[in-house]
């Protein structure tokens, strides 16, 4: 007869530890977290028979930058995990120090409090429980025993003579009851699953990661804007006077200034205005088409000034607790010092010329890709690509935008970020990839803390909540952080050519209460809303001229924006996305959502109207429960955009929008 091998344990291990989450393709990639947020652990947990069960998450920090006299502790620290119904079991921890954490989960049938349900069943049965008590005291003397060889290590004496006196009043002459009570006392049932024998343990068998970051990779508003851009049409502005924008982008409340590249700018096929193929000498041509004689990617405009003036910018900014983002762009202008210093750089077609940049229909004459995979010299490119980074961080720059990731390989960024963050876990990265779902998300699990979305095209009720319940709901948020941009030097959608003032009001409070970061490009205040016919470009468009603007013209919705922002720094509700809720409107053109902090003190019900054309009324329903409002009488919602409050009742309550005077509402619940 055939006697198969046996497993290769020393003893079986009874738990079962399946379906960890979050887990991220099998552990492939990490979560994404920030610091003071809180990891929950979820998994299906299980034992053969009906024995009890005892579970941990198990968690430590794994990589970070050691600080100067504050060392790191990277030893296992473990939470108890809860029961949370149907052989799911639950815990959460805390991470607190950028940089890498793991956790994992750890399980083992619980012998001692099996023992304990099956002595309590019996003696509330009236059953002779002699044998149990006996049973209970080995297991006492057990742990005991362990406590003995382990006292060397830390632990008490003493904790092993109270086990035993517990073990000897069980064994003893008492009466039954003094017996049953020390045995099923809370204290020595908390002594023995603190001090359980773990050797049978079951330990899942992968361990998984979080990336900690900066609370900024999770919540921010950003200002995008052109530094060259100043008071006249014919030549650049400096960063001085670009620094005179920073007292008015900080007064509008904005956290993050984000600047379009300020590299040297190519001549070769330089586009002119409106992307002509055709320049005038005085037009200043693309800010992407990077490098002339002057230098590259490390160098800055000399028209802005030199690297001097852009730290002073830099500092500048600090001053107005905004931060500067740079725009990364890897790609060359003809020009570019690389095109000649490192020509295997670049892809050369069979007759020895370079292929300009394209993404049909659009052409890019001015602009020559890299080729990533160059045989040979592929190493000494990355290498020089990531180098850019530092070079930038040296400069005081912790956020970077990065154009259009997606036309480079998905490797380069996993690795290239990664050393990064090895070294700078403070930087933070955007993703600027309109592209297809799938290479989206793959971006955000390799490495990207932020990225661009489909938010700019979401417009109907429908197309809204469908795709926001997806990104605040479904497994994608364990990793990707969309960053609303309501318009952008490349996008200026129909809504906001055709839906006037409102139009822009409306997209602003979407971008704003949706999205916990969100951003707008200069302009955008302004209401600035004329397109090239029959395009979503911008007539006139600032990517190709000088373009000076008077900020306080009539009409601006500056107030606002500031209003909206002052929102959202006071209502931790508005800081992280995973608490989205949308909920019933009688009007598909009116659109209801809320979002509640961690510790559900804070309460903010959104409501828009989606038509910028026509007043808009119905009802909309609060979600009283989840709200903890039920059994009120009334309660009280506060505007935060004028400060009027409405005594509201019960769930459903009546709203009228007007574009021309209050097109939305951001309500704070108060009881």
């Amino acid at each position: 007869m055939t006697r198969p091998p046996l497993p290769n344990d020393d003893r079986p291990r009874r738990a079962v530890i399946d379906r960890v989450r979050p887990e991220i393709d099998g552990g492939r990639f990490p979560i994404k977290r920030t610091t003071g947020e809180r990891v929950e652990v979820i998994a299906d947990v299980f034992v053969d028979g009906h024995d009890r069960l005892a579970a941990v998450v198990l968690y430590r920090l794994a990589e970070a930058p050691e600080s100067p006299g504050i060392p790191h502790d990277y030893s296992w620290h473990e939470v108890w995990m809860a029961p949370a119904g149907e052989d799911r079991w639950s815990a959460s921890f805390m991470v607190d120090v950028l940089g890498r954490w793991e956790y994992t989960v750890e399980a083992w049938a619980d012998r001692f409090g099996s023992w304990r349900d099956e002595l309590s069943k019996k003696y509330a049965a009236g059953l002779d429980v002699t044998s149990e008590l006996l049973e209970g005291a080995w297991l006492v003397r057990q742990t005991a025993k362990r406590l003995g060889t382990q006292a060397a290590g830390g632990t008490p004496v003493p904790l092993r003579e109270w086990l035993l006196g517990r073990a000897l009043l069980m064994e003893g002459p008492d009466e039954v009851d003094l017996k049953v009570s020390a045995a099923l006392a809370d204290s020595l049932s908390s002594v023995m699953a603190v001090h359980a024998d773990r050797s049978l343990a079951t330990r899942y068998h992968r361990v998984l990661s979080v990336t900690v970051e900066r609370p900024r990779a999770r919540f921010g508003a950003w200002y995008e804007f052109f530094p060259r851009s100043g008071k006249s049409p014919d030549r650049s502005a400096t960063f001085a006077e670009a620094a005179e924008r920073l007292p008015d982008i900080a007064a509008m409340g904005f956290d993050v200034v984000y600047l379009p590249p300020v590299h040297p700018i190519g001549r070769s096929y330089r586009k002119g205005r409106n992307n002509s193929l055709v320049a005038t000498p005085t037009d200043p041509g693309s800010p992407w088409a990077i490098g002339s004689e002057e230098g590259g990617h490390t160098a800055v405009h000399p028209d802005l000034g030199d690297l001097q003036a852009f730290r002073e910018f830099v500092a500048a900014a600090r001053r107005f607790n905004l931060e500067v983002a740079l725009d990364i762009a890897f790609q060359a202008s003809p020009d570019h010092p690389w095109v000649r210093e490192h020509p295997e750089w670049f892809h050369h077609r069979p007759d020895g010329t370079i292929k300009y940049a394209e993404n049909p229909p659009k052409k890019y004459q001015d602009i020559y890709p890299f080729h990533f995979e160059a045989e040979g010299a592929w190493r000494e490119l990355w290498r020089e690509l990531a180098s850019v980074f530092f070079f930038w961080i040296e400069q005081g720059v912790r956020i970077f935008r990065v154009d259009n990731p997606h036309t480079k390989p998905f490797r380069f960024w996993e690795w290239a970020i990664a050393e990064i963050r090895r070294h700078h876990p403070d930087a933070i990265f955007l993703a600027e990839a309109f592209t297809r779902p799938k290479p989206m998300c793959y971006l955000a699990k390799a490495g990207f803390s932020q990225s661009y979305s489909y938010f700019t095209w979401r417009n109907t009720k429908w197309e809204i909540t469908s795709y926001f319940e997806a990104l605040a709901r479904g497994g994608v948020r364990e990793y990707m952080r969309p960053n609303l941009f309501a318009n952008t030097p490349d996008i200026l959608s129909r809504y906001l050519q055709t839906g006037g003032r409102p139009a822009f009001i409306v997209r602003l409070v979407l971008a704003a209460t949706l999205g916990a970061s969100y951003g707008i490009y200069s302009g955008f205040e302004l209401c600035e809303n004329e397109a090239v016919p029959g395009t979503e470009e911008y007539l006139d468009s600032e990517k190709y001229q000088f373009k000076p603007r008077d900020y306080d013209r009539p009409g601006n919705i500056k107030e606002i924006v500031a209003r909206v922002n002052q929102a959202r720094h006071a209502n931790p509700a508005l800081h992280a996305d995973t608490s989205l809720r949308f909920h019933e409107t009688d009007n598909d053109q009116i659109l209801c959502y809320s979002k509640v902090s961690p510790d559900r003190r804070n309460r903010i019900l959104v409501v828009v109207s989606l038509d910028p054309h026509h007043a808009q009324q119905g009802f909309v329903r609060v979600p009283v429960a989840e709200m903890d409002l039920s059994g009120l009488p009334s309660y009280t919602v506060r505007d935060l955009l004028d400060e009027a409050s409405y005594t509201w009742r019960h769930d459903w309550n009546f709203v009228r929008l007007d574009p021309a005077s209050r097109p939305a509402h951001i309500l704070r619940i108060e009881t």
